[in-house]
């Protein structure tokens, strides 16, 4: 019995070694892309620095500080700071049993969203729309440009948009909730989903010395013609240096 046990032990380890070598393998050949799920060369994707798991301000003075604010200084933001934006907005935390934990709470753990960047002010990154990749903390390049002012058009010329350094933007895919959930899902889970992860990039804006808005006021497909698909904008943030 010990001896059968124990060797059951050794093809359990020998078989999680052969699974971490393929990982690792595909993630060095091709990393997966969540927007649009299509792969790209890892040559192609642009690494975000670590996000802080700690910071100096607690979450009561944050919730506290929480303001909607709709006016912005010309001051860029860093890299640093669009990672840890991005990784509230929806990155990976805790590995659970079931797979990658994120930064808010879905239903089914479906988070039936991809994650947009739309960057005009940011130093060391080029302007451009990029595709959040959650799974590796990582941006991967969608158009090359300033779109900021496109997307203040679409957001019915709400200045402050194009006034931001860069705007956050959450897309749907409606019909994963609804194959999963039915009307319940499209009408009520999709929503909650998504307003955790707006608070979640509200908190962690006024932590790091920032200001935000939700946006909820656009025509949807200006936007989603702006961004290039065909999920549904569910919100927009702008961020930058808040002028109070």
């Amino acid at each position: 019995m010990h001896v059968w046990l124990r060797k059951r032990g050794i093809l359990v380890a020998v078989l999680l070694l052969v699974i971490a070598a393929a990982g690792w393998i595909a993630s060095e050949v091709f990393v997966a892309n969540q927007v649009g799920e299509e792969e790209v060369p890892s040559d192609a994707v642009i690494r975000l620095p670590p996000p802080r798991h700690a910071g100096e301000m607690s979450v009561e003075e944050a919730i506290f500080r929480r303001r909607s604010i709709r006016r912005f200084t010309d001051d860029p933001l860093t890299l640093a700071q669009v990672s840890q934006l991005l990784w509230a907005a929806g990155g990976k935390t805790i590995d659970g049993v079931t797979g990658a934990t994120r930064s808010f709470p879905s239903a089914g753990g479906l988070y039936p969203f991809d994650i947009y960047l739309v960057a005009g002010n940011v130093t060391g990154l080029a302007a451009g729309i990029y595709g959040f990749q959650w799974r590796d903390h990582s941006l991967i390049l969608v158009k090359e440009g300033d779109f900021r002012a496109e997307l203040m058009a679409a957001s019915l010329r709400q200045g402050f948009v194009a006034q931001a350094a860069v705007s956050i933007i959450w897309v749907g895919d409606f019909d994963r909730v609804r194959r999963r959930y039915g009307p319940r899902g499209v009408n009520r889970y999709i929503s909650m989903d998504v307003g955790g992860a707006g608070q979640n990039v509200h908190l962690q804006a006024e932590a790091l010395g920032l200001g935000t808005v939700i946006v909820g006021a656009f025509r949807d497909t200006m936007v989603q013609e702006i961004l290039g698909t065909d999920l549904v904008p569910l919100y927009i943030m702008p961020v930058g240096k808040g002028s109070r």
